[in-house]
């Protein structure tokens, strides 16, 4: 189905509020959303995280009585809990608001680990909240939807939420949004310098997305080991923490987080953390391309954010950018000098886009676990 029939149905029934965190399965949204009302608009904004996005349709909702829309990865269900369970619900203050979900790991379809669990308990999740929901997939019809959603729309005249969830493919846009920028470097071609700047003793942890498969590559392409990488997958924002606590237990020892844009903006909240324990040898990339380029491209909601600065702020001990191969180099040659004295941030700009035959790591997550492990304890 075409997203602008869902969008024309919910702003015809009053819904004219969207936000939420993009998801693959629902880019055919995102682009519609996107190519009608851009991303900072009163119709319309990317959220930080699925917790937040929740509070602004809340927001949205006192000020105008009317519901919005909340867009969210079935993952992303674990940031709205809290507010889904507290300040939504009825027996608190009753605010309403439309959920779409896009159903990742759904049960009887092939999907990456990290997806299994969630797929399977997603409707049970809703179930759990209350939430009544109905099915989106792609032989969902235009008559089907509204009868759909006019049975959820009772639920939110009464206060309640409710939810679409998406399967794969049933959601499709004419839109085709430009979502570029203006930098030459690749977040591939940075990924293989900073591993060729490494050490052998270092310990790299990377954010979850194409980021840590381009790094399974590079390894396999350079016929080394993977066992100085932990791949994140899910728990997406998460990184800087796992390798923060790492470097806790392993002081002395070099600890790389390479990170994302969009996952640092999902809980900024770490920054304050590392700088205030300010762990030596740390040191924490973000490669900022300005997008949720893994789900679809659709930008994050940075806006005017100074990520250098923040760190500053945070307790930082250095703070380094590089938007070239050049300046990259020249960067890590720095970040020697700086290390010792506390974390390093160093701001990586890059363009959108991967390769499109970029594959996905061959072994499994416990057995890139495994392999980590046993390299601390050798080394």
């Amino acid at each position: 189905m075409n997203a602008s029939i869902l969008v024309d149905v919910l702003m015809d029934s009053g819904i004219d509020f969207f936000t939420g965190v993009p998801d693959s399965f629902l880019k055919g949204l995102c682009d519609e959303l996107y190519g009608r009302f851009g991303t900072e608009s009163v119709h319309h904004i990317v959220a930080h995280n699925e917790g937040g996005a929740v509070g602004l349709c809340a927001g949205h909702y006192l000020a105008t009585g009317k519901p919005a829309l909340c867009y969210m990865q079935n993952s992303g269900l674990g940031n709205a809990v809290n507010p889904l369970a507290s300040l939504m619900d009825p027996r608190v203050y009753g605010l309403p608001c439309l959920l779409v979900v896009g159903w990742r790991g759904e049960p009887g379809t092939k999907d990456e680990p990290q997806h299994v669990m969630q797929g399977e308990i997603t409707l049970g999740q809703l179930d759990l909240l209350g939430i009544p929901w109905k099915i989106l997939d792609s032989d969902t019809t235009e008559k089907q939807f509204r009868n759909d959603f006019g049975e959820l729309e009772k639920y939110l005249s009464a206060g309640k939420c409710a939810a679409l969830v998406v399967k794969k493919g049933a959601l499709v846009s004419s839109f085709r949004p430009d979502y570029s920028n203006h930098y030459a470097m690749r977040r591939e071609k940075a990924a293989e310098i900073l591993l060729a700047s490494m050490g052998e003793q270092d310990v790299v942890v990377s954010t979850t997305g194409k980021l840590s498969r381009e790094i399974f590559e590079i390894r396999e392409r350079n016929g080394g080991l993977h066992d100085h990488d932990f791949l994140t997958v899910g728990s997406m924002g998460h990184a800087s923490m796992i390798a923060l606590g790492m470097a806790e237990a392993l002081p002395g020892r070099r600890i790389w987080c390479l990170d994302g844009d969009g996952a640092v903006l999902m809980h900024m909240g770490a920054l304050p953390v590392i700088g205030k324990r300010s762990p030596a040898r740390f040191v924490h990339v973000v490669i900022n391309n300005g997008a949720h380029e893994t789900v679809g491209g659709m930008p994050v909601c940075s806006g005017g954010l100074n990520l250098r600065k923040e760190a500053e702020a945070a307790g930082y001990a250095g703070v380094l950018s590089a938007d070239s191969e050049e300046t990259l180099k020249a960067a890590l040659k720095s970040i020697t000098d700086i290390e010792a004295n506390g974390p390093v941030l160093l701001e990586v700009c890059c363009a959108c886009g991967a390769r499109g035959d970029l594959g996905r790591p061959s072994t499994t997550p416990k057995e890139n676990r495994d392999a980590l492990m046993k390299f601390i304890t050798k080394s």
